[in-house]
């Protein structure tokens, strides 16, 4: 559900070039800079057989570019183009609604608390290898 109303913000503020998921990956090659593939795997939590079909929907859109690895020619590092880097504005505005949104009702020291929860079970998620 929370996907849909994603798509729906992005959509909203003109944003039709790439969905929710793929604002993932934007999210961590622009915090991040150039990763690689497992690198952005291990940040979304998504398979590598799913971002190798999204990498290259979005290389085909122009939001992302494969550069070979100077250091380590097999390896293949993922970066934002300049017209992806023109998204994050709107991006980082439609996460911000979605934060207002999904917090709406909450009181701070519930957020704190709520979010305490979610770390721990992240971690032991990773514990457990998923």
């Amino acid at each position: 559900m929370s996907g849909r109303v994603f798509e729906k913000l992005l959509k909203e503020c003109g944003v039709d070039v790439f969905n929710g998921a793929q604002g993932r990956i934007l999210y961590v090659l622009w915090e991040h800079g150039q990763l690689t593939i497992t690198e952005i795997g291990h940040l979304t939590s998504l398979a590598k057989s799913t971002l190798t079909a999204m990498l290259d929907r979005m290389e085909a859109e122009g939001l992302i570019e494969r550069i070979p690895d100077k250091k380590n020619r097999r390896q293949i590092l993922i970066s934002v183009t300049e017209k992806a880097k023109g998204y994050r504005e709107k991006y980082n505005w439609v996460s911000d609604k979605m934060s207002e949104i999904f917090y709406d009702g909450f009181s701070d020291a519930e957020i704190i608390e709520f979010e305490k929860q979610l770390r721990r079970i992240i971690r032991n998620l990773e514990k457990e290898g998923v």
